[in-house]
């Protein structure tokens, strides 16, 4: 039997109610995650509606919409032999419940619901969902037939539950239960759960990433275990940020890790993992063995898989690192940058448009703006390019295969669209609307969208009224709207040691 597993933990920047690009996003990082060796997948919070759905999860159609990207999973060949677990809503005899949806080869395993809802901060969990209270039961949950019509399955185990294959054991937290002072990972471990998987939607705060991986490497410091803690990242409709960090730790080190701030949709992270070291691990600890000799066991999903492989002797076992923080100047420069970028890019808008006083508030908001520009650079410098041929019937058959030719070569994803029937349709609605045929006026063309108006407020002001009576408070956003004036001080001095000589570099 085998020791080592490969597995996955996501970073998926998910869009409220876009099923069909959150769709792609999940299959992209499974199809990733297999390339990397990995048999166990994980991802972020309710990554297949979207977090911030907010009163959509009243409706019908958003829990409808969602079986429907799952049933696209389970039937997709990228989902083939590799376990898979997704975040969802769903609805349990009508109650909504944050979700864990686990399955592998088209048979759905075990729903398990979120058990403690974040009420602070920026979040109002209990406002859509109900936590599960019912601690290591389970109950049948009845498929929706679009699912059965996959699965062949008319129910499958909703609840406080656990999936054991040949060689380990799988549990779940969910976010808000790693921060809670009686959090789920300690009975999990303590009943023998070897790999704790948490789907996280934590969102961005000054000098807050160094409290999530503390919490992460602490879940399995004291009893042992992989922890795979995935989050979502940028803005998926709300004025937060959710800003990745996904990682995996063992034993209480982080052996792996992602970025806290990128402009990539998808990021997957891998970690290899020794099982025998967590035994040994645990073993070596006799008080918690003694705890876990009278643990209350936790019902267990039995599969007919393994995640290791009996030829694994040389397999690398990942190593622990050392997490580089982030200073407060930094995360100011990336996280409202990327922000930012994801804003402008879904608003369908071609810019911003800022008014420029010259104070320290406009400034660290123009400096930002600054930041993402910098950063989309270098993106593109890195190369994910996507070209389209828009051909039309007179278009010669050897420059298509041209095209084609030359974006394999430069490794573009490609399109090749005919185009004569959509050009024709609106030459024919424009002209039987105005008697008149439409001419390309071809000076340069023009931008399209609109700005976007940038406000620039910092938080303190906005604490004293100040914003309401005398700022920018009509501005479409404000970048800097939850920070201090004494951190964005610091943020100028920052940018510019960092952006001013490196604009005298370029000049």
């Amino acid at each position: 039997m085998g020791r080592k597993v490969i597995v996955a933990v996501c970073t998926l920047n998910q869009w409220a109610l876009d099923f069909e690009g959150n769709l792609n996003r999940i299959l992209q990082s499974v199809q990733e995650a297999k390339e990397m060796g990995a048999l166990y997948r994980t991802g972020p919070e309710l990554e297949i509606s979207g977090y911030s759905c907010e009163d959509h999860f009243y409706e019908p159609d958003t829990f409808l919409h969602s079986w429907q990207v799952l049933a696209e999973l389970l039937k997709s060949s990228t989902c083939k032999d590799i376990l898979v677990d997704v975040g969802m809503p769903v609805q349990h005899r009508n109650v909504s419940y944050n979700c864990r949806v686990a399955f592998l080869n088209k048979k759905i395993l075990l729903i398990r619901p979120k058990m403690m809802l974040c009420e602070d901060g920026n979040y109002r969990e209990s406002r859509w969902f109900s936590c599960w209270t019912k601690e290591r039961q389970i109950e049948d949950f009845f498929l929706p037939r679009i699912i059965t019509s996959i699965t062949n399955q008319s129910t499958v185990p909703i609840g406080d539950a656990v999936i054991s294959t040949k060689d380990t054991c799988i549990g779940f937290e969910i976010c808000e239960e790693l921060w809670n002072p009686k959090s789920r990972h300690i009975p999990l471990s303590l009943d023998g759960v070897e790999i704790i998987s948490n789907g996280s939607g934590s969102y961005m705060e000054l000098r807050k990433a160094y409290v999530t991986v503390d919490l992460v490497k602490s879940a399995t410091f004291k009893s042992g275990g992989a922890y795979l803690f995935s989050n979502l990242r940028g803005c998926d409709g709300q004025r937060i940020y959710f800003n990745g960090c996904s990682c995996v730790a063992v034993n209480g080190e982080i052996v792996s890790r992602g970025l806290q701030f990128a402009l990539h949709d998808v990021e997957v992270v891998t970690a290899t993992i020794d099982l025998e070291e967590i035994r040994a691990y645990r073993a070596m600890i006799r008080s918690r063995c003694h705890l876990a000799a009278s643990n209350q066991p936790f019902p267990r999903i039995t599969v007919d898989f393994a995640l290791s492989d009996d030829q694994d002797m040389f397999l690398p076992v990942s190593t622990p690192i050392e997490w580089k923080y982030l200073t407060p100047e930094e995360e100011i420069e990336l996280g409202p940058a990327c922000w930012l970028w994801d804003y402008l890019r879904r608003s369908g808008q071609g810019g911003f448009f800022l008014p420029l006083s010259g104070g320290v508030d406009s400034t660290s908001t123009a400096c930002i703006v600054y930041s993402m520009c910098t950063q989309i650079c270098e993106a593109v410098q890195k190369g994910d390019p996507v070209s389209v041929r828009l051909h039309s019937v007179r278009s010669h058959g050897a420059l298509q295969q041209i095209a084609c030719h030359l974006a394999s070569e430069i490794g573009s994803y490609h399109f090749s669209i005919v185009i004569d029937s959509a050009v024709s349709a609106v030459i024919g609605i424009f002209t039987t609307a105005t008697s008149l045929v439409p001419k390309f006026r071809g000076k340069g063309g023009w931008r399209p969208g609109g700005l976007l108006v940038l406000g620039s407020s910092n938080v303190d002001e906005a604490l004293r009224g100040y914003l309401t009576k005398y700022d920018c408070s009509s501005a479409d956003v404000n970048p800097i709207g939850g920070i201090s004036k004494t951190d964005l001080k610091s943020f100028l001095q920052y940018a510019k040691s960092r952006y001013y000589k490196r604009h005298q570099r370029l000049n």
